[in-house]
């Protein structure tokens, strides 16, 4: 007995002592911070280096602690009831749950459910019942009672393969029904054969689905590792008897057969590819590409995905073309979701299968949170309107009416706010209602509705079903609020208190990056091109007079061949100054410019002693570091304004 009490307590104690999500680990001035929050924080920032040492933890819970004392600060100064930031942070919520109703739950799941079907190939036949694009409800409904009287009998003990017969699909009619192997995924309009195969047990046949083209009834005959995709080119003679340009009887079977002998005996493929009767593949050695299953005759498509190695060829095979000889060129491996993820994304976005998945997740959403319509205040005031409903005359009732049209959750949607949007729709009703259907309007737009409240309220949801959901909107808010504060307390403060910067700067003035280093004045002499002749001249008289000399006796008469321009340097900060004499009058080596082709020399006219720079030389810095100044007081402030308490017991939980 007690080996029984020790065997319960063993495995149920480290539960016992498990660390939640949910468990305080600090409050500030009382409200909680939970593990889970500064777990996601803590991992998000750090990545890699995320390791739970109490070291890294330490120093993280110290940024984490200043951080909510900024945002304990932005909420006690109402920042976070400024319209604009509530309006910035509905749009990024908005934004961000849309991500998660539907790329998490659509998106996501179509592209994992098109990746985990690509790795198998199904083959499958299939008894199809036209139905014409234009088709009126009376004779969609013909074709639907013809696939489900052949539904009826293979439920009644008939084979599959005897009742192929009554399929309207003449290619696979020929075959036994038999389309061979597929693999998704399937073109636009064909999502639910796609299903069909991939969820129909092998030697089992699916129930009645429709299609872009009608309905069908699909037997799964057996599946096998998906193909995958390759590259091969190939040799083609035409079966024919005669060509444009040859002369007697063609035999293409001893034509094909000569170019593998000459193949086998070493020449290289580039030079019997010329032979080649298929001209659109010429041009690239008769490559035909990348390609998968499905795309050419079952016999051609066998001979190439039987090549084990890339450059082995094949013998000649029949096809309805002609005579081929095929070879490998490359073989694609299957790439990892991740790889395909993008290029899976933009296919699904436009097939018809996205729309399904979002009518079937809005069907989810409504038995979850037992959705309840009150059919008979609808078909009420459907039946009320008039034919100016499709108008833009229409509007919603001026008295509203409150009686419940559905119910979601705890949520009742009535009917005045229904009319409302009725009315804000007013381009949508005059549009579909030019056809003077006025019920089939509202009955769409009214569908239109009920799937905006029913994804708002799964909207409302997401917090409590994806805690990480719940983390980066707190995360944002709070990115938001410290913003705002940092940008009221710091940033405006440092750059438009002019006073409090001054007092400021004169305590850190004699810091070295507040000092310049010894200085020139420097004189950027330019000799325009086409006086390069008085350029010697030129130079050996700035070197001994006053610039204002020099410029006076070569620009005169309205002519100008020199100009001048000044800059202060610190020493060593130049270049040119830099190979130069550091002393005043020194004279720089000539350079040209390739641009303009004048000629131009540098002259040292003052050097400048060490010396403090003034505020106004040095404000960028200044602000900066008066910044700093300034969050360190605030820190202390808020420090000594809020108090805090940290759990210590569960911050030890999370050290590993």
């Amino acid at each position: 007995m007690r080996y029984l009490i020790y065997i319960i307590f063993f495995f149920t104690a480290p539960q016992l002592m498990a660390q939640s999500d949910d468990d305080v680990l600090f409050t500030v001035e009382g409200t909680p911070v939970h593990v889970g929050e500064f777990k996601y924080i803590y991992e998000k920032t750090n990545q890699g280096d995320a390791d739970y040492s109490k070291e890294s933890l330490d120093e993280y819970m110290e940024l984490y602690k200043r951080f909510k004392l900024k945002v304990k600060r932005a909420q006690e100064i109402k920042l976070d009831t400024i319209a604009s930031l509530q309006r910035e942070l509905e749009g990024y919520r908005k934004q961000l749950a849309n991500s998660y109703l539907i790329d998490k739950e659509v998106t996501e799941r179509l592209m994992k459910e098109v990746y985990e079907r690509s790795k198998t190939d199904v083959n499958i036949s299939h008894i199809m019942v036209q139905v014409p694009k234009d088709s009126t409800p009376k004779d969609t409904l013909v074709s639907y009672n013809k696939i489900m009287k052949v539904y009826n009998q293979l439920e009644g003990g008939k084979k599959f393969i005897d009742l192929v017969n009554m399929s309207e699909d003449k290619a696979s009619k020929e075959k036994q029904g038999n389309i061979g192997f597929i693999t998704a995924m399937l073109p636009n309009g064909f999502y639910a054969m796609e299903t069909a195969a991939y969820t129909t047990p092998e030697g089992k046949y699916s129930k009645p689905f429709r299609t872009r083209v009608g309905y069908h009834i699909l037997m799964n005959n057996g599946s096998r590792p998906a193909r995958g995709q390759i590259e091969a080119a190939h040799i083609l003679i035409r079966d024919i008897e005669e060509m444009p340009g040859t002369a007697g009887t063609r035999q293409p079977g001893k034509v094909i057969d000569a170019i593998y002998a000459q193949l086998n005996s070493g020449m290289a493929w580039d030079s019997l590819v010329i032979r080649t009767e298929d001209r659109t593949s010429l041009e690239n050695g008769g490559s035909l590409g990348k390609f998968g299953i499905g795309r050419f005759d079952p016999e051609f498509e066998n001979a190439v995905f039987d090549l084990k190695e890339d450059g082995d060829y094949s013998r000649p095979i029949k096809t309805q073309a002609g005579w081929h000889i095929v070879k490998r060129i490359q073989k694609f491996p299957q790439l990892s979701y991740k790889e395909e993820k993008g290029k899976l994304q933009n296919k699904i976005k436009k097939d018809a299968r996205y729309e399904f998945a979002q009518a079937a997740m809005l069907s989810r959403i409504k038995k979850d949170y037992n959705f309840k319509e009150y059919a008979t205040v609808v078909n009420k005031f459907r039946s009320s309107l008039s034919d100016e409903f499709t108008t833009y005359k229409w509007k919603a009732n001026p008295s509203p009416s409150n009686k419940v049209i559905f119910e979601i959750g705890d949520d009742n949607f009535v009917l005045s706010e229904l009319e409302a949007f009725l009315e804000q729709s007013s381009r949508k009703r005059q549009r579909l209602g030019r056809n003077g259907e006025v019920a089939s309007t509202f009955d769409n737009l009214y569908n239109d509705y009920v799937k905006v409240k029913t994804l708002e309220y799964e909207e409302k949801q997401l917090e409590k079903k994806f805690p990480e959901f719940k983390y980066l909107m707190k995360e944002y808010q709070e990115g938001i609020l410290l913003f705002e504060a940092t940008k009221t307390e710091i940033w405006d403060r440092a750059s438009q208190d002019s006073a409090g910067l001054t007092q400021y700067y004169e305590k850190i003035k004699m810091l070295p990056k507040f000092q310049w280093k010894e200085r020139a004045e420097i004189a950027f002499y330019s000799v325009q091109a086409g006086s390069e002749g008085q350029l010697a001249a030129i130079k050996k008289m700035a070197g001994k007079k006053p610039t204002a000399d020099v410029l006076a006796k070569y620009n005169k008469n309205g002519k100008s061949i020199l100009t001048v321009r000044r800059e202060t340097f610190e020493k060593g900060k130049n270049r040119v100054i830099k190979a130069m004499d550091w002393k005043v009058n020194a004279i720089s080596e000539v350079e040209v410019n390739k641009q303009n082709q004048s000629s131009n020399f540098l002259k040292i006219e003052k050097i400048i002693p060490v010396s403090g720079k003034a505020l106004n030389e040095a404000r960028g810095f200044a602000v900066a570091q008066y910044q700093d100044y300034l969050e360190k007081e605030w820190l202390k402030n808020l420090a000594s304004s809020y108090n805090i308490e940290v759990n210590q017991n569960v911050f030890d939980k999370m050290v590993k």
